[in-house]
């Protein structure tokens, strides 16, 4: 039976063995998240979609987990990219850079594509196309489906589903020691912690400032900077409630950035790493020619060097030895992980900015629809949406 397999699921820190019976032969049909016009949360509906075939080089996972990113909330929101849309417009609603309204898309008699969210996840392989070598069914896997850099369009079918189709390439074995969803938290933010230091040419033995050091990416860059890249001090900004929390990942000194500003800070430091767009004020604490790397777009200061990401899997497999050693750990906020249900809680609780580490959502294989829970019936979505990707 294809499918088959053991789930671990971890709940208030007990892990619970289940077992997947769902069969890809049996079954077509999988359950997933998705929205068909811009707006807040409410907007995300859990409905039926056929279950993707992978073609050349790709594979089909079911995924166990996911992990959430503000880039899933932006795309919600607006048009990020000028082909990724919940709706089928002209190429000028890019131009105009405003929500869909879903009143508007129906006035205009433009037919709603549905759009399930998702960068990250962890998995199984349940099946596997034609040209694939890295992989075998049963292989646990983790990685970011969505190539940013890739022409055309993002991914229709994101990773807030029970299975998914991506390349091989942008996927790694996931390291024996760590859990789903775990692995899951890692891969977009270990992707983009990477890049940043290779856009600002960080060297071993320098000294480097961290801004944000309690979030997503934060944490692994003040983790990477000391076991990874060598850094002789790691300083990070975070707030009152988090900063040991951070120092707990590492750094060497933690300042509370709601008790004391940039200019009070009477060290330099030979790399700034800015994690939440607030460049035009860490340059207060650069060098004199120190790289400032910003990883949000725009940068906040127009000579901060923004840091562009190349999703691969590259980095995990650079990574595995340092988490499989335990000098890496993945990072789940407490609030977590959230059940597959609860994907709508997630987005609200992400969105709050509170966030210690990664948002992450456990996915239980076969789930049935809870009553309270906005959906549509299976007809409507089948055809909609993309399912070769």
């Amino acid at each position: 039976m294809v499918g088959l397999g053991q789930l671990n699921v971890y709940i208030k820190g007990r892990r619970l063995e289940l077992f997947s019976t769902r069969s890809v032969k049996e079954n077509r049909m999988q359950k997933a998240w998705f929205y068909k016009e811009y707006g807040p949360k409410e907007v995300l509906q859990l409905g039926e979609f056929p279950i993707p075939t992978p073609h050349h080089n790709q594979i089909l996972v079911q995924v166990r987990a996911a992990a959430l990113n503000p880039i899933d909330c932006k795309r919600r929101q607006q048009p990020i990219f000028p082909s990724d849309f919940p709706v089928s417009m002209k190429d000028n609603i890019y131009q105009m850079k405003k929500p869909v309204i879903q009143s508007e898309v129906e006035s205009s008699g433009v037919v709603g594509i549905q759009v399930v969210p998702g960068c990250d996840m962890a998995g199984v392989v349940d099946a596997k196309g034609q040209g694939v070598s890295k992989f075998n069914i049963g292989d646990e896997v983790y990685g970011n489906i969505q190539d940013f850099n890739a022409k055309g369009k993002l991914k229709q079918l994101g990773t807030l589903a029970e299975f998914i189709v991506v390349e091989e390439s942008l996927v790694a074995h996931k390291p024996k020691n760590i859990s789903f969803e775990e692995a899951a938290s890692l891969p977009l933010a270990v992707q983009t912690a990477i890049e940043g230091f290779i856009t600002g040419g960080f060297k071993e033995g320098q000294s480097i400032f961290v801004v944000g050091g309690a979030g997503g990416v934060g944490t692994l860059v003040v983790q990477q900077a000391k076991q990874v890249y060598g850094a002789s001090r790691v300083v990070a900004t975070t707030s009152t409630p988090k900063v040991g929390f951070v120092k707990s990942l590492g750094a060497d000194q933690v300042i509370d950035y709601t008790r004391t500003r940039y200019e009070e800070i009477k060290e330099k430091y030979d790399f700034v790493y800015d994690t939440v767009g607030d460049s035009r004020n860490s340059f207060a604490v650069a060098k004199d020619g120190a790289p400032t790397v910003d990883i949000t777009w725009p940068p906040s200061h127009h000579k901060a060097m923004y840091s562009s990401l190349t999703v691969s899997a590259e980095g995990l497999e650079k990574l595995r030895p340092y988490l499989e050693n335990g000098k890496l750990k993945a990072i789940i906020d407490p609030s977590g992980p959230y059940s597959f249900h609860d994907a709508i809680e997630a987005f609200r609780y992400l969105e709050t900015g509170r966030a210690r580490g990664k948002v992450v959502i456990s996915t239980f294989g076969t789930m049935s629809l809870p009553h309270h829970l906005p959906c549509i019936n299976k007809t409507n979505v089948v055809g909609k949406i993309l399912v070769d990707q």
